[in-house]
């Protein structure tokens, strides 16, 4: 516990990267002196997470490149001149960019572009730079590569690519929908304002190349699903490419490149996860194991996505993965994927339920904008509650349908 207690810490504060690596590191040799967590277990859980960490050190990398080529300065050029049409394109591009380039993306890349565009327009910030932060947990439900929750949550279900992106489409759609309400009903002050984009800016085209490979990387992710082809593995030949390009064009200097990895961040979650597995294997999990109900209709799903939801609050979205999700998975697809549900959107409801809400926070200060705490916690009690109740319904009629 005083180890996982660390980690928040450290997640909360993010210290320069070698301390970040370093205590992660010393976290989960801590976790492994207590005995609780055998070589034959250590092998288990590395073996699943390591996939998944490799999966993240790539797509930062895709998305880094995808900077670097000018990918987010030419949306930022559509902002800029899109006046009234400012918040509904701001809207839909943070929910592709984390559907295609997971949270993160959204989180450190996207906001400083949208904080941009509204200083060009009569759009304040306020409400530009909250859906980000909004976005990046709810439109993260779609496919298992837009967010780390849900990688590390697939190899504990029945089900490929194809087939959670399926069940989890309409809950999406449903959340977006509830989302968008929302945020017109909070700022409709902010948004009542005349809206104008700025004079003479000339829309910078989207960069082709690095969109191609994007897209095919998504199409590849699906395709290698269907064969048995890790994620890592189509990330990885997308970030090969895009690097390649980036080099040879003199726009990513090699060592640009190698901090864009976060390798130590990728250590500190592999920590993250053998201090969370020791955890599992003592009274914690035990504890945990006791409230997930044993039924399997509405009142049950609603249970376990209240469970995934509190419990991210309380230990952030990943570690909640960690020990809830083994839990809930012998109950079937539908259960963990409803867990997954109340983890993913009900960790945008605090600050530390997830690691984007701390990685927002930072973007916003570093780009000079200011975080209203107030708008963060509000806006999350009306349209979390909303969208975790409602999603959890759907997908339950849908899951009986497909």
């Amino acid at each position: 516990m005083a180890a996982l207690v660390v980690l928040l810490a450290v997640a909360y504060l993010h210290p320069p990267e070698w301390v970040e690596a370093a205590i992660g590191a010393g976290a989960a040799a801590a976790a492994l002196a207590t005995g609780r967590l055998d070589g034959a277990g250590l092998r288990t859980e590395v073996g699943r997470l390591l996939p998944v960490v490799l999966f993240l050190m790539a797509v930062l990398v895709v998305a880094e490149c995808c900077r670097a080529a000018g990918l987010f300065s030419a949306i930022g050029t559509r902002l800029a001149s899109a006046g009234a049409r400012t918040f509904a394109l701001a809207f839909v591009v943070a929910a592709v960019v984390t559907v295609v380039l997971s949270l993160d993306a959204t989180v450190v890349l996207l906001t400083p572009v949208v904080l941009a565009s509204a200083a060009a327009t009569h759009v304040t910030a306020r409400p530009l730079q909250l859906l980000c932060v909004r976005l990046a947990n709810s439109a993260s439900l779609l496919l298992p590569v837009s967010n780390l929750t849900n990688l590390l949550a697939l190899p504990r279900l029945d089900i490929g690519f194809g087939r959670f992106a399926l069940l989890m489409a309409p809950v999406w759609v449903l959340t977006l929908l509830i989302e968008y309400a929302v945020h017109r009903l909070w700022f409709r002050g902010d948004l009542r304002l005349p809206a104008s984009g700025r004079q003479g800016v000339s829309v910078v085209p989207l960069p082709r190349l690095p969109l191609a490979v994007v897209v095919a990387m998504l199409a590849g992710f699906g395709l290698g699903s269907a064969v048995g082809i890790e994620p890592a593995w189509v990330a990885g030949a997308a970030a090969v490419v895009l690097a390649a390009r980036a080099v040879a064009r003199h726009e990513l200097p090699a060592g640009r490149l190698v901090r864009s990895t976060h390798g130590s961040f990728a250590l500190f979650v592999l920590g993250l996860g053998v201090v969370v597995a020791t955890l599992g294997r003592g009274p914690l999990g035990d504890l945990l194991g006791n409230l997930v109900p044993s039924g399997h209709g509405r009142g049950a799903l609603l249970a376990l996505a209240l469970l995934g939801a509190v419990t991210a609050n309380l230990v952030n979205n990943l570690p909640a993965t960690l020990l809830v999700v083994p839990l809930v998975a012998p109950l079937g697809t539908v259960p963990a994927l409803a867990t997954l549900v109340g983890i993913n959107l009900g960790s945008s409801m605090t600050w530390s339920g997830s690691l984007a809400n701390l990685l927002w926070r930072r973007t916003v200060v570093r780009s000079g904008g200011t975080v209203d705490s107030r708008d963060f916690h509000l806006v999350g009690l009306l349209a979390t509650p909303a969208a975790v109740i409602a999603g959890v319904l759907l997908l339950d009629l849908w899951a009986r349908v497909v």
